[in-house]
């Protein structure tokens, strides 16, 4: 397995699967969530509303992942993940570690050999860079999975630096 980071967009990436830092409605959003959706068309929130009119009509649970179509993207899959909102009085590390397993996980079942992850929570969540990026890091070198080509796709340069200090 091979982990790398890069500074980019998210939705350039030619991977099997795009994770995206989604909202608990899966019906689109800010940040990238919402660079996702534009990207990837109208399929994305189309695939979206039949998740949520089968499985999941309350919304996808914090922590969890689910895959839908990704349209115009180049990946085969968007894999939605809902990040826990940062607390200083809380901790909910366990909870964004489990997005990253669980996207995996979801990414492995569907086959994919290469998947792209943002850094979950660290935007409008408010999770701190650094803490964010050693969660990120840490779980996805724990984490069994087929998945051989892992990449961290960072916005920023504050976010990039957090995490090449995670990576060693």
């Amino acid at each position: 397995m091979a982990i790398t980071i890069s500074r980019g967009d998210i939705t350039r990436q030619q991977v099997e699967a795009i994770v995206n830092a989604a909202n608990s409605s899966l019906l689109g959003g800010g940040g990238v969530d919402g660079a996702i959706h534009r990207a990837g068309g109208p399929a994305i929130l189309e695939d979206c509303r039949r998740l949520r009119a089968s499985h999941y009509g309350k919304g996808l649970p914090t922590g969890q992942a689910v895959a839908t179509v990704a349209g115009r993207l180049d990946a085969r899959w968007v894999t939605h993940t809902v990040g826990p909102v940062y607390s200083p009085t809380e901790d909910r590390s366990a909870l964004l570690a489990s997005c990253y397993r669980e996207s995996l996980k979801v990414a492995g079942d569907l086959g994919a050999d290469s998947i792209a992850f943002p850094a979950v929570s660290a935007g409008v969540y408010g999770w701190p860079a650094d803490s964010a990026a050693e969660i990120a890091v840490t779980t996805v070198r724990e984490t069994e999975t087929t998945v051989e080509d892992i990449r961290f796709v960072l916005f920023n340069d504050e976010m990039y630096a957090a995490f090449e200090r995670a990576m060693g």
